[in-house]
Protein backbone atom coordinates (compact mmCIF):
# COMPACT_ATOMS: atom_id res chain seq x y z
CA UNK A 1 0.00 0.00 0.00
CA UNK A 2 1.01 3.40 -0.67
CA UNK A 3 0.24 6.82 0.49
CA UNK A 4 -0.90 9.56 -1.81
CA UNK A 5 -1.29 13.43 -0.84
CA UNK A 6 -2.85 15.87 -3.06
CA UNK A 7 -2.25 19.58 -0.89
CA UNK A 8 -4.25 22.37 -1.92
CA UNK A 9 -4.92 25.89 -1.32
CA UNK A 10 -7.90 25.10 1.04
CA UNK A 11 -7.91 21.66 1.33
CA UNK A 12 -5.45 18.42 1.41
CA UNK A 13 -6.90 14.88 -0.23
CA UNK A 14 -5.07 12.02 1.39
CA UNK A 15 -5.43 8.28 0.40
CA UNK A 16 -4.38 4.94 0.58
CA UNK A 17 -3.47 3.77 -2.83
CA UNK A 18 -2.68 -0.25 -3.37
CA UNK A 19 -0.82 -1.56 -6.07
CA UNK A 20 -2.88 -1.47 -9.13
CA UNK A 21 -3.80 2.08 -8.33
CA UNK A 22 -7.22 1.46 -6.62
CA UNK A 23 -8.23 3.80 -3.76
CA UNK A 24 -8.69 1.91 -0.34
CA UNK A 25 -9.23 4.66 1.33
CA UNK A 26 -9.31 8.16 1.37
CA UNK A 27 -10.13 11.64 3.23
CA UNK A 28 -9.77 15.54 2.59
CA UNK A 29 -8.37 17.73 5.61
CA UNK A 30 -8.08 21.59 5.79
CA UNK A 31 -5.50 23.32 4.37
CA UNK A 32 -4.66 25.81 6.77
CA UNK A 33 -1.27 26.32 5.37
CA UNK A 34 -0.95 29.25 7.92
CA UNK A 35 -0.53 26.71 10.98
CA UNK A 36 3.08 25.66 8.91
CA UNK A 37 3.92 22.62 7.33
CA UNK A 38 4.89 21.09 10.28
CA UNK A 39 1.45 21.36 11.59
CA UNK A 40 0.18 19.90 8.33
CA UNK A 41 2.43 16.80 8.66
CA UNK A 42 1.47 15.69 12.32
CA UNK A 43 -2.13 16.00 11.00
CA UNK A 44 -1.21 13.95 7.78
CA UNK A 45 -0.44 11.00 9.93
CA UNK A 46 -3.08 11.19 12.09
CA UNK A 47 -5.31 11.18 8.90
CA UNK A 48 -3.37 8.00 8.13
CA UNK A 49 -3.54 5.97 10.86
CA UNK A 50 -7.35 6.95 10.94
CA UNK A 51 -7.66 5.76 7.76
CA UNK A 52 -5.98 2.42 8.28
CA UNK A 53 -7.77 1.63 11.67
CA UNK A 54 -11.03 2.32 9.28
CA UNK A 55 -9.85 -0.51 6.89
CA UNK A 56 -8.36 -2.64 9.77
CA UNK A 57 -5.34 -1.98 8.22
CA UNK A 58 -1.54 -2.43 9.71
CA UNK A 59 0.22 0.97 8.65
CA UNK A 60 2.95 -1.18 8.58
CA UNK A 61 1.86 -2.53 4.82
CA UNK A 62 2.16 1.18 3.87
CA UNK A 63 5.88 1.62 2.35
CA UNK A 64 6.02 4.79 1.28
CA UNK A 65 4.35 8.46 0.34
CA UNK A 66 3.66 10.63 -2.56
CA UNK A 67 3.38 14.87 -2.24
CA UNK A 68 1.51 16.94 -4.31
CA UNK A 69 2.20 20.60 -3.71
CA UNK A 70 1.09 23.71 -5.85
CA UNK A 71 4.80 25.28 -5.97
CA UNK A 72 8.23 25.97 -7.42
CA UNK A 73 10.43 22.88 -6.39
CA UNK A 74 13.80 21.44 -5.67
CA UNK A 75 12.60 17.85 -6.70
CA UNK A 76 16.07 16.67 -5.77
CA UNK A 77 16.14 17.67 -2.02
CA UNK A 78 11.99 17.56 -1.74
CA UNK A 79 12.22 20.85 -0.97
CA UNK A 80 9.37 23.54 -1.77
CA UNK A 81 11.25 26.46 -3.35
CA UNK A 82 8.24 28.89 -3.08
CA UNK A 83 4.19 27.76 -2.85
CA UNK A 84 2.85 31.03 -3.66
CA UNK A 85 -0.78 30.24 -2.60
CA UNK A 86 -0.12 28.25 0.44
CA UNK A 87 2.62 31.55 1.72
CA UNK A 88 5.40 28.52 2.21
CA UNK A 89 9.04 29.04 1.24
CA UNK A 90 12.07 27.13 1.77
CA UNK A 91 10.49 24.37 3.25
CA UNK A 92 12.12 20.78 3.25
CA UNK A 93 8.67 19.05 2.84
CA UNK A 94 10.05 15.63 2.19
CA UNK A 95 12.36 15.13 4.81
CA UNK A 96 9.98 17.09 7.45
CA UNK A 97 7.02 14.20 6.30
CA UNK A 98 9.53 11.52 6.51
CA UNK A 99 10.16 12.36 9.68
CA UNK A 100 6.52 12.47 11.28
CA UNK A 101 5.59 9.22 8.93
CA UNK A 102 8.46 7.04 9.10
CA UNK A 103 8.60 5.98 5.97
CA UNK A 104 10.08 7.69 2.38
CA UNK A 105 8.44 10.67 1.45
CA UNK A 106 8.75 11.70 -2.61
CA UNK A 107 7.73 15.47 -3.57
CA UNK A 108 6.53 16.93 -6.95
CA UNK A 109 4.26 19.71 -8.55
CA UNK A 110 0.73 18.39 -8.17
CA UNK A 111 -0.31 18.73 -11.86
CA UNK A 112 2.87 16.33 -12.92
CA UNK A 113 0.95 13.77 -10.54
CA UNK A 114 -2.39 14.81 -11.85
CA UNK A 115 -0.75 13.32 -15.28
CA UNK A 116 1.20 10.35 -13.74
CA UNK A 117 -1.81 9.36 -12.24
CA UNK A 118 -4.31 9.12 -15.47
CA UNK A 119 -1.31 7.92 -17.19
CA UNK A 120 -0.92 5.30 -14.66
CA UNK A 121 -4.85 3.93 -13.92
CA UNK A 122 -6.57 6.55 -16.10
CA UNK A 123 -7.50 7.54 -19.22
CA UNK A 124 -3.63 7.16 -20.57
CA UNK A 125 -3.63 3.54 -18.88
CA UNK A 126 -1.62 1.56 -21.44
CA UNK A 127 0.08 4.35 -23.39
CA UNK A 128 3.60 5.37 -24.12
CA UNK A 129 3.88 8.92 -24.35
CA UNK A 130 1.16 10.84 -22.42
CA UNK A 131 0.07 14.84 -22.07
CA UNK A 132 -2.18 15.40 -19.69
CA UNK A 133 -3.67 19.29 -19.39
CA UNK A 134 -5.06 20.03 -16.15
CA UNK A 135 -7.88 23.63 -17.40
CA UNK A 136 -8.77 24.76 -14.49
CA UNK A 137 -8.40 28.12 -13.04
CA UNK A 138 -5.16 28.58 -15.00
CA UNK A 139 -3.92 25.75 -17.44
CA UNK A 140 -1.57 23.24 -15.96
CA UNK A 141 0.19 20.26 -17.27
CA UNK A 142 2.58 17.36 -16.91
CA UNK A 143 4.37 14.97 -19.79
CA UNK A 144 4.46 11.00 -18.66
CA UNK A 145 7.18 8.88 -21.38
CA UNK A 146 7.54 5.13 -20.73
CA UNK A 147 5.23 5.63 -16.90
CA UNK A 148 7.67 7.88 -15.99
CA UNK A 149 7.12 11.68 -15.68
CA UNK A 150 9.25 14.18 -17.79
CA UNK A 151 10.42 17.46 -15.72
CA UNK A 152 13.06 19.15 -17.99
CA UNK A 153 15.70 20.85 -17.59
CA UNK A 154 14.39 23.06 -14.07
CA UNK A 155 10.78 21.45 -13.81
CA UNK A 156 9.03 23.22 -16.50
CA UNK A 157 8.00 20.39 -18.95
CA UNK A 158 4.83 20.34 -19.43
CA UNK A 159 3.68 24.04 -18.51
CA UNK A 160 1.45 24.35 -21.85
CA UNK A 161 -0.35 26.94 -20.35
CA UNK A 162 2.21 29.84 -20.93
CA UNK A 163 2.68 28.52 -24.80
CA UNK A 164 2.03 32.21 -26.30
CA UNK A 165 -1.05 31.52 -28.63
CA UNK A 166 -2.29 35.08 -28.76
CA UNK A 167 0.46 36.60 -31.08
CA UNK A 168 -0.58 40.20 -31.39
CA UNK A 169 -2.88 41.82 -28.73
CA UNK A 170 -2.76 38.99 -26.01
CA UNK A 171 -3.99 39.70 -22.87
CA UNK A 172 -1.24 40.07 -19.74
CA UNK A 173 -1.04 36.50 -18.46
CA UNK A 174 -0.06 35.79 -14.24
CA UNK A 175 3.49 34.78 -15.52
CA UNK A 176 4.03 38.49 -17.35
CA UNK A 177 4.04 37.27 -20.91
CA UNK A 178 0.98 38.26 -23.04
CA UNK A 179 -1.31 36.21 -24.93
CA UNK A 180 -0.66 32.71 -22.84
CA UNK A 181 -2.47 29.73 -23.69
CA UNK A 182 -4.28 30.22 -19.55
CA UNK A 183 -5.30 33.41 -20.76
CA UNK A 184 -8.01 32.23 -23.64
CA UNK A 185 -8.80 28.67 -22.85
CA UNK A 186 -9.08 28.20 -18.91
CA UNK A 187 -12.16 28.46 -16.40
CA UNK A 188 -11.14 32.31 -15.79
CA UNK A 189 -11.16 33.17 -19.51
CA UNK A 190 -14.50 31.45 -20.03
CA UNK A 191 -15.75 33.22 -16.99
CA UNK A 192 -14.50 36.57 -18.77
CA UNK A 193 -16.10 35.86 -22.11
CA UNK A 194 -19.31 34.53 -20.61
CA UNK A 195 -19.97 38.19 -18.44
CA UNK A 196 -18.97 40.71 -21.35
CA UNK A 197 -21.77 38.53 -24.01
CA UNK A 198 -23.33 38.91 -20.76
CA UNK A 199 -23.26 42.89 -20.50
CA UNK A 200 -23.41 43.08 -24.23
CA UNK A 201 -27.12 41.30 -23.56
CA UNK A 202 -26.27 38.06 -25.59
CA UNK A 203 -27.14 35.64 -22.17
CA UNK A 204 -29.53 36.80 -19.34
CA UNK A 205 -28.61 39.36 -17.03
CA UNK A 206 -30.41 37.22 -14.04
CA UNK A 207 -27.85 34.79 -14.37
CA UNK A 208 -24.77 34.29 -11.97
CA UNK A 209 -21.59 33.25 -13.82
CA UNK A 210 -19.30 32.68 -11.34
CA UNK A 211 -17.12 30.01 -12.66
CA UNK A 212 -17.19 27.68 -15.90
CA UNK A 213 -19.69 24.94 -14.53
CA UNK A 214 -22.45 27.98 -14.73
CA UNK A 215 -21.50 28.74 -18.45
CA UNK A 216 -21.23 25.07 -19.26
CA UNK A 217 -24.98 25.39 -18.05
CA UNK A 218 -26.10 28.20 -19.79
CA UNK A 219 -24.76 26.88 -23.11
CA UNK A 220 -27.89 23.98 -22.85
CA UNK A 221 -29.95 26.99 -23.89
CA UNK A 222 -28.46 29.51 -24.54
CA UNK A 223 -25.91 29.89 -28.31
CA UNK A 224 -23.81 32.39 -27.16
CA UNK A 225 -22.51 30.35 -23.79
CA UNK A 226 -21.75 27.55 -26.49
CA UNK A 227 -19.90 30.37 -28.29
CA UNK A 228 -18.21 30.89 -25.52
CA UNK A 229 -16.72 26.90 -25.11
CA UNK A 230 -16.24 26.55 -28.73
CA UNK A 231 -14.07 29.30 -28.56
CA UNK A 232 -11.97 27.87 -25.29
CA UNK A 233 -12.10 24.48 -26.56
CA UNK A 234 -10.69 26.23 -30.26
CA UNK A 235 -7.89 27.40 -28.57
CA UNK A 236 -6.57 24.53 -26.26
CA UNK A 237 -6.87 22.33 -29.23
CA UNK A 238 -4.68 24.59 -31.01
CA UNK A 239 -2.30 25.00 -28.06
CA UNK A 240 -2.20 21.49 -27.93
CA UNK A 241 -1.26 20.34 -31.52
CA UNK A 242 1.36 22.86 -31.00
CA UNK A 243 2.68 20.67 -27.74
CA UNK A 244 1.64 17.57 -30.07
CA UNK A 245 4.27 18.03 -33.08
CA UNK A 246 7.03 18.22 -30.38
CA UNK A 247 6.00 15.58 -27.81
CA UNK A 248 4.45 12.84 -30.45
CA UNK A 249 1.79 11.08 -28.38
CA UNK A 250 -0.31 8.51 -27.72
CA UNK A 251 -2.92 9.87 -25.71
CA UNK A 252 -3.75 14.01 -24.56
CA UNK A 253 -5.51 13.72 -21.47
CA UNK A 254 -7.40 16.64 -21.16
CA UNK A 255 -8.62 16.99 -17.04
CA UNK A 256 -9.56 19.70 -14.61
CA UNK A 257 -12.91 21.02 -13.56
CA UNK A 258 -13.63 22.96 -17.31
CA UNK A 259 -13.30 19.58 -18.65
CA UNK A 260 -16.89 18.53 -17.00
CA UNK A 261 -18.08 20.71 -19.93
CA UNK A 262 -17.88 17.16 -21.44
CA UNK A 263 -18.13 17.53 -25.64
CA UNK A 264 -19.05 21.17 -25.62
CA UNK A 265 -15.69 22.08 -24.86
CA UNK A 266 -13.55 18.28 -25.92
CA UNK A 267 -15.22 18.76 -29.34
CA UNK A 268 -14.23 21.87 -30.83
CA UNK A 269 -10.67 20.55 -29.11
CA UNK A 270 -10.53 17.84 -31.28
CA UNK A 271 -11.84 19.90 -34.26
CA UNK A 272 -9.01 22.56 -33.65
CA UNK A 273 -6.22 19.91 -33.22
CA UNK A 274 -6.52 17.97 -36.25
CA UNK A 275 -6.05 20.93 -38.56
CA UNK A 276 -3.30 22.65 -36.65
CA UNK A 277 -1.12 19.40 -35.50
CA UNK A 278 0.48 17.46 -38.43
CA UNK A 279 -1.36 14.73 -40.35
CA UNK A 280 0.59 11.98 -39.20
CA UNK A 281 0.70 13.74 -35.54
CA UNK A 282 -2.95 14.33 -35.62
CA UNK A 283 -4.10 10.57 -36.80
CA UNK A 284 -1.49 8.92 -33.90
CA UNK A 285 -2.85 11.32 -31.10
CA UNK A 286 -6.11 10.10 -29.27
CA UNK A 287 -7.60 13.21 -27.08
CA UNK A 288 -9.43 11.60 -23.71
CA UNK A 289 -11.55 13.53 -20.65
CA UNK A 290 -8.92 12.54 -17.65
CA UNK A 291 -11.10 9.57 -15.95
CA UNK A 292 -10.22 9.75 -12.40
CA UNK A 293 -11.62 13.25 -11.28
CA UNK A 294 -10.41 14.81 -8.31
CA UNK A 295 -8.26 11.76 -7.44
CA UNK A 296 -5.49 11.57 -9.93
CA UNK A 297 -3.38 13.72 -7.68
CA UNK A 298 -3.48 11.36 -5.08
CA UNK A 299 -2.94 8.57 -7.34
CA UNK A 300 -0.42 9.73 -8.87
CA UNK A 301 1.21 10.72 -6.05
CA UNK A 302 1.11 6.67 -4.32
CA UNK A 303 2.99 5.94 -7.92
CA UNK A 304 5.57 8.15 -7.59
CA UNK A 305 6.02 6.67 -4.17
CA UNK A 306 5.71 3.01 -5.93
CA UNK A 307 8.60 4.65 -8.21
CA UNK A 308 11.00 5.58 -5.63
CA UNK A 309 10.64 2.99 -3.10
Amino acid sequence: MWFGVDIGGTSVKAAIVDDGGRLVAQQAIPTEAGRGPADLCLRLRETLRGMADACGMDPGVIRGAGVGVPAFLDLARGVVVEAINLGWREVPLAELLADVLGMPVSVDNDANLAALGEAWAGAGAGAHTVLCTTVGTGVGGGVVIGGRLHHGANGMAGEIGHMRVVREGGLLCNCGQTGCLETVASATAIVREARERQAAGMLPPDERIDGAADVARLARDHEAARRVLETAGRWLGFGLAQAAVVLNPDVIVIGGGVSKAGDLLLEPARAAFTESAQRLVAEATLLRLAKLGNGAGVVGAARLAMQRA
